[in-house]
């Protein structure tokens, strides 16, 4: 029900308008009726009805001074003009002011009940718009993260241009982009055995919430996160200051990421972190190099930071996109896993025979899982030259053979071979950086600050990779690697030297005598001064 109020100087128009038309009948509530623009103005204020009905000629305050207030004050508040004055003037001013409709007295109660309907009809029309568009707007600001999250998605999967970056980025209230650039990808790694004691609504709360977790991290260090299709969290680290190196930020914030999650939701996840880019339109590839990172997963385990650069050294030149079957088979052979890659090889051939694709259109296929190989073969900086002079004729050889079982048999040959290269390659890379570490440690053992975090800033390697291999190479964690050392280096000084034990302590990095004694008697089996009166034969 809309509210009106009539307003005329002239009490018995006022009263006939009042008495002969029945409002609700047409949609409205009279409200008030009143002598002059002045009291109406004060009852519009108070009331504010949806429709005005007045006279031109009244005191204090005509009709069109009236209107004029209402147009500026209430611009949605509709007015009618009652007037006995037929003169054009009149009703160019009623339309400058916006007035709705304008009759000349006398006037019938048809005329107004007619009036009525049509305005009541345009208001209705109008609510509905309004209605609409609310509703619209609501839906909008529902959608927004969801819009959000596929923007930052598009950026880091097809890029997007710098133009699109500044409209869009300032609809959704992004942050500005500053070089350097880094994706990191975050995958849950499972649920353990509430996969099989809740449902999948919990399964998704969890998903929920370890998201929630990942955006409050990450937005302490300034990183855009967002969530795929493929249900993994990410984040676009940007802005990092020259002075501090954006790997070892990454892999900073990854090992947070990885530690908070399992603290507070008892999930495990895994982080890929990709490949530092100079311009925004190179994010598809430290993107790209993330899931990369991630794949690796299947080879060393859950719960880790995995590094691109701690998989596979330098970045490449160049990428070649290896979708599908590609994809696929590169990832494997880059994992190492023999088994896997030939399963995988027998599965496409067996595809490829099912789908009986005529023999052109299957050597198209084979070329392109070759190209992929040898895309690999450049990733990974291969330099194997048995395998370097192979490669040069594998686009050629494909079309030498008649049937797709010897295909197999060749892809199967080439795949093993550069297995056993890329596993060749990782050892002698891996091995560089422990030889590295270890020079690291016997130069700089006697600092009492040397860390773990020391370390692996000085090998560009994340701790949770670092800790795996550094273990596998030496056989000891860092900490008694370190601490085994520099025992070693106090027995050379207690045995060649007449230094005071404190002195000793202080030359192997331990500024406290005391905790010196307890170590190097667990490590020794004897306390310090024991072992220099044995070696001086005392």
């Amino acid at each position: 029900m809309y509210k009106v109020i009539i307003v005329d100087d002239e009490a018995v128009v006022r009263g006939g308008l009042k008495n002969t038309i029945r409002w609700e009948e047409h949609g409205f509530e009279l409200v008030g009726d009143y002598a002059n623009g002045r009291d109406a103005w004060h009852a519009i204020e108070r009331e504010q009805p949806d429709l005005v009905i007045s006279d031109i000629s009244m005191p204090y305050m005509d009709g069109l001074e009236l209107a004029g207030l209402i147009t500026a004050s209430y611009p949605e508040v509709k007015v009618i003009i009652l007037t006995g004055y037929d003169e054009f003037e009149y009703a160019q001013q009623a339309l400058r002011l916006k007035v709705s409709d304008f009759l000349l007295k006398p006037i019938t109660a048809m005329e107004i009940r007619t009036l009525l309907n049509k305005v009541r009809a345009e208001m209705d029309e109008e609510m509905k718009i309004r209605e609409d568009l609310s509703m619209l707007q609501s839906q909008l600001r529902q959608s927004m993260p969801l819009l959000r999250e596929r923007l930052l998605e598009r950026l880091v999967t097809l890029g997007v241009g710098k133009p699109e970056i500044e409209v869009r980025f300032g609809y959704f209230d992004i942050p500005k982009l500053t070089p350097p650039y880094l994706v990191l990808v975050a995958d849950i790694d499972d649920f353990g055995d509430r996969e099989r004691l809740e449902s999948v609504h919990d399964e998704e709360f969890l998903r929920f919430a370890a998201f929630n977790v990942f955006e409050e991290i990450t937005a302490l260090k300034k990183a855009l996160s967002f969530r795929t299709r493929e249900e993994r969290m990410a984040a676009v680290i940007t802005g990092v200051p020259p002075e501090i190196n954006i790997y070892e930020h990454a892999y900073e914030l990854a090992e947070e990421l990885r530690r908070q999650i399992e603290k507070y939701l008892k999930l495990t996840v895994t982080v890929g972190v990709g490949r530092s880019v100079s311009s925004a339109d190179q994010l598809p590839l430290s993107y790209k190099s993330a899931l990369s990172a991630l794949d690796y997963r299947f080879l060393l385990g859950k719960n880790r930071v995995l590094g691109i650069l701690d998989m596979e050294g330098a970045p490449a030149s160049t990428t070649i996109p290896t979708p599908d079957w590609d994809r696929k088979l590169a990832t494997v052979v880059k994992t190492g896993s023999a088994a896997d890659a030939q399963e995988l090889i027998k599965q496409i051939v067996d595809e490829l025979k099912r789908l009986r694709l005529p023999i052109e259109s299957c050597y198209l296929q084979l070329q392109k899982l070759t190209l992929s190989l040898m895309n690999t073969v450049q990733e990974l900086g291969i330099q194997e030259k048995g395998l370097a002079n192979q490669q040069q004729s594998w686009m050629i050889d494909i079309y030498g053979f008649k049937t797709l079982d010897e295909l197999e048999q060749w892809l199967q040959t080439i795949v093993s071979s550069l297995i056993t290269a890329i596993s060749a390659n990782r050892s002698h890379y891996t091995n560089t950086q422990m030889v590295r570490a270890t020079e690291y440690i016997e130069a700089n053992y006697a600092d009492e600050q040397i860390s773990l975090q020391d370390l692996c800033r000085h090998v560009l390697m994340s701790t949770s990779y670092f800790s795996l291999v550094f273990k596998q190479y030496t056989g000891e964690t860092f900490v008694e690697y370190l601490t085994r050392v520099r025992v070693e280096k106090a027995k050379v000084l207690l045995s060649t030297t007449s230094l005071k034990l404190y002195e000793i302590a202080e030359k192997v990095g331990y500024a406290d005598p005391n905790y010196f004694s307890l170590l190097f008697k667990k490590h020794a089996g004897r306390t310090p001064r024991e072992y220099r009166d044995t070696q001086s034969g005392g």
